[in-house]
């Protein structure tokens, strides 16, 4: 197995296209792969940040996956960044919802929280995982 992520949180949009622009614009996630249907559907993208991804597409399009999805409701991601304050200042300038300031936590991260325009809320902070073990 390679040194690659072994986890990717798969997001479901009504406007996919939309969510997509601003994880680029907002939150500095840039765009690996895009696939869309002849109607402009977004069958499946994906956008990373530093070593991890993100799968989008668009709600309601058939198949299990999409079924499977169809009641839930908003998902929290965190994602690591090194300058919480300049990731929070970009994505207030793009417009995103700020949930939360910039905060020192008791466990030693710096965080802020934003909501994405489908109600997603996207947590980005100083903390790294531990994952060995």
């Amino acid at each position: 197995m390679t040194d690659a992520p072994t986890l990717y949180p798969t997001l479901l949009y009504e406007d996919a296209k939309a969510a997509i622009g601003q994880l680029e614009e907002a939150f500095g996630f840039r765009r690996t792969a895009f696939y869309e249907a002849d109607d402009g559907t977004v069958l499946h993208a994906e956008v990373a940040c530093g070593n991890g991804a993100v799968m989008v597409g668009t709600k309601g399009r058939g198949g299990v996956f999409s079924e499977a999805m169809s009641g839930a409701g908003p998902a929290g991601v965190y994602v690591v960044v090194s300058d919480v304050d300049a990731h929070c200042a970009r994505a207030r300038r793009a417009g995103a919802e700020i949930l939360m300031e910039p905060t020192d936590q008791d466990y030693g991260s710096r965080d802020y929280m934003a909501r994405d325009l489908e109600g997603n809320v996207w947590s980005f902070g100083t903390y790294v995982p531990e994952l060995s073990g």
